[in-house]
C-alpha cells in the first residue's frame, strides 16, 4: 500500500518494545512486530492512525508509554490522552511541566512502529475524561504545522531521530543546514543534536538550563562556491533568547564552523562551550 516506506530493523529495540513494562503506564494493546521501525511519510501514517484510532505512544528518550486517542488534524495528528493516567505519564515525560519542546517518539499501532516527533503542550479542544486541557501535536515525515505549508524543522530532526538516521543526515548537510538545526537543537534542548553537530562534546541540557526558548530570525547563507573547498567558515546569524527571569533579548551572532577536510560534515566551532555561542 505504501510506496515510500522505509524500515528501519533494530531487534533488540523491537524485543524491548513488545516486553516493555507498563508499571508507570497505562496497559498497552497487544502488538504483534511485523515491521521495523517505519519512517512514513504523513499521507501514509495517516492511513494507519485515522481519526478517532487508539495507539500508544513510546518516549524514545525516557522509555516511557501512554495511550492516545487522534481526534482531529489534517497536516498532522491532533491527539488526546486516553486517560488521566495517560496525562500524569505524559506529563512526567516533559518533568511535570507543558512544553512546546519536541521529543523524539514512536507511535505503536497493531503492527506498526512509526517515527513521529510531538511536542507537550496542551492547547486548542479536548473532548476527553483525562484532565487534559486540550490536545497535543504528532508529526510524522512531511507533516506541517497550523500556520506553515512547511516542516517545522525541530519535528522533522526528532522524527530521524526515531527512525535512528539523525546522525547521517545531519553529516549531509551545508554549513547553512548545520547552523540552522544546531539552533534547533538549542531550542530543545538537545544533547544529541548539539553534541554531534558541535567541535566539542559538553551537557547541553545543564549548559542550556535557563534559556527558555531560542527563535532563530535571519541566517546570512553563504553559497556553495563559498564554502565547497574550505574547512572553515563563518555564518551570521538574528536570533532572540529567552532567558529565565530575563528580558526577551534578540542579537546577531557569528558562528564559525569547522571540519578536518572538505569530505568531512560540518561541525560549529564550541571549543569554549557555551561561552563560543551565548557571549
Amino acid at each position: 500500500m505504501f510506496k515510500k516506506r522505509k524500515f528501519i530493523p533494530c531487534f533488540a529495540l523491537l524485543v524491548s518494545l513488545f516486553c516493555i513494562s507498563t508499571a508507570n503506564a497505562a496497559p498497552m494493546e497487544s502488538i504483534s512486530p511485523k515491521y521495523g521501525i517505519q519512517l512514513l511519510e504523513w499521507k501514509d501514517a495517516d492511513v494507519i492512525i485515522p481519526r478517532y484510532s487508539k495507539f500508544s505512544i513510546y518516549d524514545v528518550e525516557t522509555g516511557k508509554v501512554f495511550q492516545v486517542q487522534r481526534r482531529a488534524g489534517s497536516q498532522h495528528a491532533d491527539v488526546q490522552p486516553l486517560t488521566t493516567a495517560d496525562t500524569e505519564i505524559m506529563k512526567g515525560i516533559y518533568n511535570g511541566k507543558w512544553s512546546w519542546k519536541r521529543r523524539a517518539i514512536f507511535v505503536l499501532q497493531d503492527q506498526y512502529i512509526l517515527a513521529a516527533s510531538m511536542h507537550g503542550m496542551p492547547h486548542g479542544a479536548g473532548s476527553l475524561a483525562n484532565k487534559f486541557p486540550g490536545h497535543f501535536c504528532v508529526h510524522f515525515l512531511g507533516s506541517t504545522t497550523h500556520k506553515t505549508d512547511n516542516m517545522d524543522l525541530s519535528h522533522k530532526l526528532m522524527v530521524y531521530k526515531a527512525a535512528g538516521i539523525l546522525k547521517q543526515e545531519l553529516d549531509k548537510q551545508n554549513p547553512n543546514e548545520t547552523v540552522q538545526s544546531f539552533v534547533a537543537g538549542m531550542k530543545e534542548q538537545d544533547n544529541t543534536i548539539l553534541n554531534h553537530l558541535s567541535s566539542k562534546k559538553i551537557d547541553w541540557k545543564k549548559a542550556l538550563a535557563n534559556v527558555e526558548n531560542v527563535k532563530l530570525l535571519r541566517v546570512e547563507e553563504v553559497e556553495a562556491k563559498d564554502y565547497l573547498s574550505k574547512t572553515s567558515i563563518n555564518i551570521t546569524i538574528e536570533w532572540q533568547l529567552y532567558i529565565q527571569n530575563e528580558k526577551r533579548k534578540s542579537e546577531s551572532k557569528t558562528l564559525t564552523l569547522v571540519r578536518s577536510s572538505p569530505l568531512d560534515p560540518w561541525k560549529v566551532l564550541t571549543d569554549d562551550g557555551l561561552n563560543a555561542i551565548m557571549s
